[in-house]
């Protein structure tokens, strides 16, 4: 029987028995075994943060695209298929590709530990060092500094806004996880940093001083902004006036800031600079679904999905939630239990009318339906639970064919919603 991708993913699940455990040997190690594909790669835009590193890549991919650029793109988790972690030269790579670089790096490392992360991680940066681009866009998995991705000098860094989260790993306040992200920060690499909490901003700008890094920096060196709904982006080279991201949400015009502020160091014209804008896809957050079951099983309602899962996102979706057209919001909801889960529903209980709880499917950190439930009740939410999206989603509709329903609270639901939807 031919291997497959998931076939060997799984193996590599199985060779160390931490999912997360952060240190740079092993990947250092592995990449040697390999003649070192790090040192061949397209120059690298490195990008580090709390929240909007996805959607800052997608923007400044769409911008370098849009300049005639061909782009290699590594991004974590994926959603539905672990092909959507490694796009090369524009293109999602293929099961065959995907098969051969992964079945290599299993190889080449034998029976030594490595994590799930760090293994995959290595198979992208083969696959990119084998492909013709002329960029790499590189999404930090996890802080930044001991990061498996943290092994290239880049030609420009980017660090979006940092806050709290994954603490077990990174630390207990905003200084220390800045410190952690401000790892990707290179001696003489200039670093885009989008807008900053000051103890974050303080640790950052230090780094950067001591690295002889530039720093360019919201506020200092760029500003943004919505005006008179279009997006108006101003720094040293001067003003632009464009349209408002494709991406909703008033969070988005700071990642399309950040990617502004990365693609005119990089050179790029107001095309590419509106292409950023209007092209620039990203799937889960807040994506209107438009077919499949689910959208069906809506009938005459709104089907919206985002994977946004801190404190930090569920402020910027509650904002994004105000500001749509007025209609009744229910959320189905699904949390990871190593999320701040109070803090995450405290500003969404201010926008929706009610929660239905479930597990996150074949997740073993799940959250289980009654605690997410108990949790929303706590913030003031008229709750419930269900088995699953899509019954609660019925539930839902049956009450309120015309609702506004809002899959929401983690990436792996996501994930397992768009698969779902087909």
């Amino acid at each position: 029987m031919p291997q497959t991708s998931d076939v060997i993913l799984a193996r590599m699940m199985a060779l160390h028995p931490k999912i997360i455990d952060l240190t740079l040997d092993r990947v250092w190690r592995l990449l040697a075994a390999l003649d070192n594909p790090q040192d061949k790669l397209p120059p690298v835009i490195h990008i580090a943060g709390t929240n909007g590193k996805g959607s800052t890549q997608s923007m400044i991919r769409a911008g370098l695209e849009g300049m005639g650029k061909s782009v290699h793109a590594y991004t974590s988790p994926h959603l539905a298929r672990f092909h959507e972690r490694i796009r090369l030269a524009g293109e999602l790579i293929s099961e065959a590709h995907l098969t051969e670089v992964l079945d290599e790096c299993y190889s080449a490392n034998g029976t030594a530990d490595i994590t799930y992360f760090e293994i995959t991680t290595v198979a992208g940066l083969l696959a990119f060092s084998r492909t013709a681009a002329d960029y790499t866009l590189l999404e930090v998995g996890l802080g930044g500094r001991l990061d498996a991705t943290n092994v290239i000098t880049p030609e420009l860094s980017v660090i979006t806004p940092v806050s709290i989260d994954h603490e077990q790993f990174l630390g207990n306040t905003i200084a220390k996880i800045a410190a952690e992200k401000a790892g990707i920060i290179k001696r003489g690499v200039p670093v885009v940093v989008g807008p900053q909490q000051d103890a974050a901003m303080g640790v950052i700008e230090a780094t950067a001083a001591r690295l002889g890094a530039p720093v360019i920096a919201y506020g200092q060196h760029w500003h943004v902004q919505e005006e008179r709904g279009r997006l108006v982006f101003q720094d040293e080279q001067g003003l632009l006036d464009l349209p408002l991201p494709a991406l909703l949400g008033a969070h988005q015009v700071q990642n399309a800031g950040a990617a502004l502020a990365a693609l005119r160091h990089l050179g790029a014209d107001e095309t590419a600079c509106e292409a950023a804008m209007v092209n620039a896809e990203w799937p889960a957050r807040m994506q209107r679904l438009k077919h499949g079951p689910l959208v069906e099983a809506a009938g005459t309602g709104e089907l919206w999905l985002d994977g946004g899962h801190n404190a930090a996102a569920g402020v910027a979706l509650a904002q994004v939630l105000a500001t749509l057209p007025k209609r009744p919001t229910h959320l189905i909801c699904g949390m990871l239990n190593t999320k701040d889960v109070t803090g995450y529903m405290a500003p969404l209980a201010q926008q929706a009318d009610s929660l239905t709880a479930i597990s996150i499917p074949d997740e073993i950190n799940t959250l289980s339906a009654e605690e997410t439930r108990s949790a929303a009740e706590a913030v003031g939410l008229t709750a419930t639970t269900a088995a699953n999206a899509l019954e609660a989603l019925q539930s839902i509709v049956a009450k309120e064919p015309a609702a506004r329903v809002l899959i929401c609270g983690s990436l792996y639901l996501a994930g397992h919603v768009l698969q779902d939807n087909g």
